[in-house]
């Protein structure tokens, strides 16, 4: 059986903690949450060759603020969907993946 969340909660702006139900605790920076997104346009990104250094990406209004979790909710028993303060939103994080992210903590 998979150990589930019993208590997720936003120990910063930009850290989340997640206790689980066999007692251990990870916690994760927000940015690392994002840059870490499963959907498939950012599982694409992170494969795209580098664009060249000269190259200069422009950033949407949302994209220069700090970067935090705008709201998580649970999809089904077996993952969450979290919606960044970037405006993204498309990311089905599985219990499997947040077990594998973050680092552990004292619970």
């Amino acid at each position: 059986m998979t150990a589930s969340p019993t208590e997720l909660k936003l120990i910063a702006p930009d850290r989340l903690r997640i206790v689980w139900s066999d007692g251990h605790a990870r916690e994760y920076s927000v940015r690392e949450l994002r840059e870490q997104c499963p959907c498939a346009t950012c599982r694409e990104r992170r494969t795209a060759p580098a664009p060249p250094p000269t190259t200069l990406t422009v950033l949407s209004p949302a994209e220069t603020q700090p970067l935090r979790i705008a709201s998580m909710s649970p999809t089904g028993r077996y993952a969450y969907a979290i919606d960044f303060s970037d405006g993204h939103d498309t990311g089905i994080y599985t219990l499997e993946l947040l077990r594998e992210l973050g680092s552990e903590a004292s619970s």
